[in-house]
């Protein structure tokens, strides 16, 4: 799968590969969660701590390599992760989102790495965007997909409950596998989560059936299986990666476009500056609201949860599109 890749990202799997030259030969058992009863899992980012925390219980003991209010992406790996990395019995990750994990993986991961996008097949980047057709709510071919580059992937597929519950169901499979003794309970567990999750889904197809207006303006497209999933359109100021500047042209073709469908909102998110989204509200005469992609938790909302945090979204989305 391909995503972007910057002077920033090849620096940070460079760092990574550094840091596993120094610590591959040192690390030892005690480097991660040092409980002999507990399964020890490392998650590269939020929705898959989520995830391994809902399934595991009690019998696992969950490291998220990217800290709360940092960007994931641009993680870079500290010889301690490293270290947790070698040690763990179980590594969640989503290839080609986190390259500094992506290098520590293929180094030292083996068999314990369990890539969700293996699960899951990844969207195009242009799947979910903007199309003046409205002919097809699968269409991958969105008019302003002049900022993704060609064949790039969306990774963001935790933004669909459904797809998250069956990531959840094949991370059960994993974890028993690794902890037979334990097989059931996280079968039992995943089940009960995909519960909350199609509950969680039934919560948005309801609340965003009926809406006065179906487009939204985003940061950054991010939010391709989300409104794939319930007819929406994204209509995004930047590609996939939220740290671009947006071209004058760009910023000129959204501003048109929000005119154009009434946007009473642009939406901003928690770990990027809103400046310009702030910039075309103004121009259009909106407000502006955080729309969370949920790549991690902020520091103000560290105290919530994947759910809880989807369910502000969708109050939030109802309210800009005056959804009955």
């Amino acid at each position: 799968m391909t995503f972007r890749t910057t002077p920033r990202v090849l620096a940070t799997a460079t760092a990574a590969l550094l840091a596993l030259t120094g610590v591959a030969a040192c690390s030892t058992d005690t480097t991660s969660g040092g409980d002999p009863e507990r399964v020890d899992v490392v998650a590269g980012f939020y929705p898959l701590q989520f995830l391994a925390e809902r399934i595991g219980g009690d019998a696992v003991t969950v490291t998220n390599l990217a800290r709360p209010g940092a960007e994931p992406h641009d993680l870079e790996l500290n010889p301690r992760q490293v270290g947790q990395i070698i040690d763990a019995k179980l590594i969640i990750f989503l290839d080609g989102f986190q390259p500094a994990v992506d290098a520590a993986i293929e180094q030292n991961g083996g068999d314990r790495a369990f890539d969700v996008a293996a699960v899951e097949p990844l969207l195009d980047a242009t799947a979910g965007g903007h199309d003046h057709d409205h002919g097809d709510e699968h269409a991958d071919e969105g008019e302003h997909a002049d900022e993704v580059s060609d064949g790039a992937k969306d990774p963001h597929v935790w933004l669909d409950p459904t797809r998250l519950a069956t990531i959840g169901d094949k991370l059960a499979e994993r974890l028993g596998a690794v902890d037979p003794e334990r097989a059931g309970d996280y079968t039992q567990r995943a089940a009960t989560l995909r519960t909350e999750l199609e509950q969680l889904d039934t919560e948005f197809t309801e609340g965003l059936k009926t809406c006065q207006r179906r487009e939204i303006v985003v940061s950054h497209t991010a939010f391709g299986y989300l409104t794939q999933r319930y007819q929406l359109e994204q209509i995004g100021i930047t590609g996939l990666t939220p740290e671009d500047e947006p071209s004058p042209q760009r910023l000129a073709a959204v501003t048109e476009e929000a005119r154009e469908h009434g946007a009473t909102t642009i939406f901003f998110e928690t770990l990027v500056s809103p400046k310009v989204a702030e910039t075309i509200a103004r121009e259009v005469g909106a407000q502006t609201a955080v729309l969370d992609p949920l790549e991690g938790l902020s520091t103000e909302n560290s105290e919530e949860d994947y759910l809880s945090v989807m369910r502000t979204n969708l109050e939030t989305l109802r309210t800009a599109l005056s959804c009955s």
